[in-house]
């Protein structure tokens, strides 16, 4: 028997009894010696007794343990080669070491041991898998089947040698992602189809050939909704709702939307073409949500001029068509209605603060001075917000300066914060987008907005505004303020200067009545013509200096041509009135044969500015969308802040190619 330590034998191993016998053996021997000396010998066995019992116990937990062990290891061996799901280890290099027969079936069989992994299966990092110890990668397809894999990062030694090795189990979600793709391409679209200028094209067609129009439309329309398995129902006269599946609307968008194409191509006797706009709601919670979604989408594609599709997803949105110019409304009821609202909203706030976008041009300018002449027409107090003077608004300001009215009128971006209170009438004009106002955190302030602009309408939007006119027909904002004028007033009076800002901001958007230019236009011209403004005196507002003249010659002389038909020229650095000279720069280049649009880049302190204009049959609204941008079909800008020139160059070429390429579709 193995030798124990006195340490072994007097501790924790021996009962209590034996350390009391001990204690009386001693008491018992100091009075009787041979007393003493047979309890020392029944002490000593049962101590013996005691030490081989518990021995013997230690034995046999010893090899419980041993045999528990092996029981495990059997058990753990058995379980991964008999695992219900594949499983397959690699080393750190992503070589396979050893797989189980459910990952040989994934691959019908085949021999892969000590080949690469990544032969096989791609998608799965092996340096993820290092670094983390503990990895998950979702959705891997392999063979036509899904699978989320698990992988384990184990650290071994083998020979002394330390080795990683990573257990990598595979779970199939086929089933899963079956049900989900399922689930996605069933679910239910809403949308809203209205033909845009409806009236106007019966009203342009003789009487005779208009019921096979209105039945040219109905079958072009219902047979496009036959073909993509839709329910279709009209419920007035050139508008329809519709509901189709989520996959029937993915093949819409990579058809992107043709009926636009359709309806416009009919020619049943319409002596102008007809131009659809469609509005549709995805993801909502319910079908409420969904309408409400399709029907802010059809705004939205009214507020961009017609003639596309909007796809409203929650917050995103898709937009597709927009070949067309805005067809000009020969009514004008709704400037009338809108006279009459924006008159009882001003007369019922205290006071008016008019606000326009960053960097004014002669129509933002133009139609404050428009709005002020109204708002002092009813009695209120009013100020506009200007955030600085710039070159193209240079020489009406001049003319402001000389008059005593207008000394205290024009406020800055910071005391029109103080200013603005629980009653004040904010009125935002040419422009409606939040970020493009001269005051973002006015707009956040004011309780009670007024937005009056002829840009199309973008993604970003003030959203909270009580009166929104947004006509991207007209010419200009100038052309509606004028009319909003006419109709606020039996008999307006207005300055001369107020009427030449009005019809210079007409004269600078539509180039000298060359582009976007309509009836109404041009009645509303000879409307400021009436109240006095001055042609001559008029174009005397937007005249350059020398030095302006000649970067512009500049510009357009170191132009490059692009895709064989665009134009695109810099601002040099340093020029000054950079904006200015883009903008114009960007119109002269159209006056070249063969150029059927143009882009003009400037940089204002660090910050990309892109002028992009059209004749028509390249839309610089939607290429310049691409880049955050907006405007017109002919007329649209970007800013691209904290870019290089090349590499805003760059972008705008990628943009340009993008458009060009979903033209082709």
């Amino acid at each position: 028997m193995k030798i124990r330590k006195f340490s072994d034998i007097w501790g924790p191993d021996v009962s209590i009894s034996l350390w009391i016998l001990a204690i009386a053996v001693v008491v018992i021997g100091y009075y009787n010696v041979f007393l003493g000396l047979a309890g020392a010998l029944l002490l000593g066995y049962l101590v013996y007794h005691n030490l081989h019992a518990a021995t013997r116990k230690k034995e046999e937990l010893r090899l419980y343990i041993e045999n528990l062990s092996e029981n495990v290891d059997t058990a753990t061996k058995n379980a991964i080669l008999n695992l219900p799901f594949p499983l397959v280890i690699i080393d750190d290099q992503g070589v396979i070491n050893w797989y189980n027969m459910l990952f040989s079936s994934i691959f019908q069989g085949e021999y892969i041991l000590d080949k690469k992994l990544s032969s096989y299966l791609s998608g799965v990092d092996i340096s993820r898998i290092l670094k983390n110890k503990m990895e998950r990668f979702k959705n891997i397809n392999i063979k036509d089947r899904y699978y989320d894999i698990y992988c384990n990062l184990i650290n071994i030694n083998e020979s002394g040698e330390e080795k990683n090795i990573i257990i990598m189990y595979f779970v199939d979600k086929t089933d899963f992602i079956s049900l989900r793709n399922r689930y996605n391409d069933e679910k239910p679209i809403a949308a809203i189809l209205q033909v845009d200028n409806i009236e106007e094209v019966i009203k342009e067609t003789e009487e005779a050939l208009r019921p096979a129009l209105v039945a040219e439309v109905d079958r072009r329309v219902n047979a496009w909704a036959a073909l993509n398995n839709a329910s279709i129902q009209k419920y007035s006269n050139g508008e329809y709702m519709i509901y189709f599946s989520h996959k029937q609307l993915m093949s819409m968008e990579e058809k992107r939307f043709d009926i636009l194409d359709s309806i416009r191509e009919i020619n049943s006797g319409n002596k102008i073409p007809i131009t659809l706009s469609i509005g549709v709601g995805v993801n909502g919670k319910n079908h409420a949500e969904l309408q409400k979604f399709c029907t802010s989408a059809m705004d939205i594609a009214l507020g961009r001029g017609g003639d596309q599709a909007v796809v409203k997803d929650n917050e995103k949105l898709s937009f597709y068509g927009g070949k067309t110019k805005a067809v000009e409304k020969r009514t004008r009821v709704k400037a009338r209605v809108i006279a009459y609202a924006l008159r009882q909203l001003i007369e019922q706030s205290e006071d008016v603060l008019i606000m326009g976008h960053e960097m004014p041009d002669l129509d933002c300018m133009g139609s404050a001075l428009g709005i002020y002449r109204c708002c002092k027409g009813l009695n209120k107090e009013v100020k506009i917000v200007l955030g600085g003077v710039n070159a193209g608004i240079a020489n009406l300001w001049s003319e402001l300066q000389e008059d005593e009215e207008y000394a205290d009128v024009f406020v800055s971006p910071q005391d029109a914060l103080q200013i603005c209170g629980a009653n004040t009438l904010l009125v935002v004009v040419d422009v409606h987008r939040p970020a493009f106002t001269v005051q973002k955190q006015l707009v956040e302030k004011a309780e009670k907005i007024a937005i009056i602009d002829h840009h199309r309408r973008g993604s970003e939007f003030i959203e909270n505004a009580v009166i929104t006119y947004i006509e991207p027909y007209a010419s200009s904002t100038s052309e509606l303020v004028t009319e909003l004028l006419q109709y606020m007033f039996e008999k307006p009076k207005i300055k001369q200067i107020e009427a030449e800002a009005l019809l210079a901001g007409i004269f600078i958007d539509t180039k000298n009545f060359s582009f976007q230019t309509g009836v109404r236009t041009f009645e509303a011209a000879s409307y400021l013509r009436r109240m006095g403004a001055d042609t001559t005196l008029t174009k005397q507002l937007f005249q350059d200096d020398m030095a302006t003249f000649l970067t512009r010659a500049e510009v357009v002389k170191g132009a490059q041509m692009f895709k064989s038909n665009i134009a695109i020229s810099t601002i040099p650095v340093n020029a000054k009135n950079p904006a200015l000279v883009a903008a114009q720069a960007a119109d002269e280049l159209l006056n070249i044969k063969g150029v059927n649009a143009s882009f003009v880049l400037s940089c204002i302190e660090g910050d990309i500015f892109i002028s992009g204009r059209s004749l028509g049959d390249i839309n610089v609204q939607v290429v310049l969308e691409k880049l955050g941008g907006g405007g017109h079909l002919t007329v649209a800008g970007a800013q691209l802040p904290g870019l290089t020139m090349e590499k805003a160059m760059s972008l705008l070429k990628k943009a340009i190619e993008e458009y060009l390429k979903e033209g082709e579709r």
